[in-house]
């Protein structure tokens, strides 16, 4: 996915969480935190390749990172995840003062760019060290970002517009549990 793609889909997974009140500090917290959260965490499991957006510009981080891991390696792990939210929950000092459901729209900025390089065929490893390959293969980086764009987009469009309520999905996931 570009990282156009990987800035949209961040925007539509962030009101998403926030409207569906994913945890407490979300469902209270100020859009003009929960946006730009995202927004600043969206693109960091990139750094492990020297030509992205990030890459470029850090490239004193990037290629020792890509030489130890590779792309979409360790990054773009659970385990990458879980030592993020670790390092934001370690004490901060007092002039970052970083609030809580920044820090928390930060996490779901991070996870939307794995959830987004999922629907690649490449996939993600997020079981790293382990080399399985979570994907569903609906967007081909190959044939252009049209359906890309058109699809984040359209995910946006869609959480501005949609309440918040979770039935649908309770009642699809019961329809597809029955049918299995």
């Amino acid at each position: 996915m570009t990282a156009e793609g990987h800035l949209i889909f961040s925007v539509a997974c962030a009101i998403f969480a926030k409207k569906a009140e994913l945890t407490p500090a979300l469902a209270h917290g100020d859009w003009w935190h929960i946006i730009p959260g995202a927004l600043l965490t969206c693109l960091w499991p990139d750094i492990d390749h020297p030509k992205s957006v990030l890459g470029q510009r850090l490239k004193w981080l990037s290629s020792p990172i890509a030489r130890m891991f590779g792309h979409r390696g360790f990054t773009h792990s659970l385990l990458a995840v879980i030592g993020g939210v670790f390092l934001l929950n370690c004490e901060m000092p007092s002039y970052l003062g970083i609030p809580v459901d920044a820090m928390h729209a930060m996490v779901i900025g991070y996870l939307s760019h794995l959830l987004a390089d999922m629907l690649t065929p490449a996939g993600v490893p997020l079981l790293w060290p382990i080399r399985w390959r979570f994907r569903l293969p609906i967007l081909n980086s190959q044939k252009g970002n049209q359906l890309e764009r058109i699809l984040c987009m359209s995910l946006v469009g869609y959480a501005l517009y949609w309440g918040g309520d979770l039935m649908p999905f309770y009642d699809l996931l019961r329809y597809v549990s029955h049918k299995l």
